[in-house]
């Protein structure tokens, strides 16, 4: 079966490991279920596991994607949620929980296979491409506002790092549940974006805000680390879920942290409830992921290259047949 696969890790130049080919077809193995893709989306994570970071040079070669919707053995639509081992499900109680691509194939294929437990229908409201952008960034923006941020309607959230896809999923979702959301970006038209998608003020990075903020959602890292911080109102609630920019501030703001009683929650990904949910909100209220691009399995390295740049807003999907 065609598929985009890690073949070589270089942590420099990572797109130079991605190749584009033929590799096996999943085989049956008990309490698994294969799944013929229809449309599968990009994350960093992607990026990150032509890095090496969380995949092994003795796993390779790795078919790459976390996300996919698609159609089962037995004809349903279906989503798939790309956390493995988090019940031992059809690994066993000892394993560790991975996401996929980090111990079993991915979904950048005609076809993945994953354990049965792992399978949600799909909402016939959501197309298979919109259905694929869920399972990673939009279900970590989930978690992150509605878990570990905790905030309720009415509240204010800094988003940092517009156009990426969990910035962008936070502020479509905080945006629908009533929330007051700002967001950030070095990009002027990523600015406008965000704001058109619901943030009531867009601003440069680093720029101070109208008001302190009782959450920030933070994917960015070392270079929006202390700005995040210091827009926190005492007792706000900073969520870190990546570090694109690198995992060292310069600074990190030890004493407004203690000083005014500060909570960092990490967060990652979600749970298969989390993303049941998540699937029935947009059903129910007409939210979206914000697609920037849609291109055939083939055209998968274009993907990666916009990804690379960082010139997308929202999420690139890839589709299958």
């Amino acid at each position: 079966m065609f598929a985009a696969y890690a073949a070589r890790i270089d942590r420099d130049q990572p797109l130079t490991g991605l190749e584009l080919g033929e590799r096996p077809a999943p085989e049956p193995r008990p309490g698994w279920t294969t799944v013929n893709v229809r449309a599968a989306s990009l994350n960093h994570h992607d990026l990150w596991s032509l890095r090496g970071v969380g995949l092994a040079e003795d796993k390779l070669p790795m078919i790459l994607g976390c996300d996919a919707a698609g159609v089962d053995e037995d004809g349903n639509e279906v989503v798939l949620h790309s956390v493995i081992g988090q019940t031992g499900h059809g690994v066993g109680p000892k394993e560790p929980r991975s996401i996929l691509t980090e111990r079993y194939q991915g979904t950048f294929a005609e076809q993945v296979s994953v354990p049965t437990w792992n399978v949600i229908p799909k909402p016939k409201e959501l197309s298979f491409e919109e259905a694929a952008c869920l399972p990673t960034a939009w279900l970590t923006a989930y978690r992150m506002l509605f878990t570990n941020a905790g905030v309720r309607p009415g509240d204010s959230v800094l988003v940092q790092g517009a156009g990426g896809g969990v910035a962008t999923a936070a502020i479509v979702l905080g945006k629908a549940a009533g929330l007051r959301v700002f967001a950030t970006s070095r990009d002027e038209a990523k600015r406008k974006r965000a704001v058109e998608l619901g943030a009531v003020e867009a601003l440069e990075s680093g720029a101070r805000l109208p008001q302190r903020v009782d959450a920030v959602i933070e994917t960015v890292g070392a270079a929006t680390w202390s700005h995040s911080v210091k827009s926190l109102r005492p007792g706000g609630t900073l969520v870190i879920s990546g570090a694109t920019s690198g995992d060292r501030p310069s600074h990190a703001e030890l004493t407004r942290i203690f000083f005014l009683e500060l909570k960092v929650v990490g967060s990652t990904m979600g749970t298969k409830d989390e993303l049941e949910d998540l699937l029935s909100f947009c059903a129910a209220t007409g939210v979206r992921p914000v697609i920037d691009e849609v291109l055939p399995l083939d055209r998968a390295r274009e993907g990666f290259e916009r990804l690379a740049a960082g010139d997308q807003f929202g999420k690139i999907v890839l589709t299958v047949g």
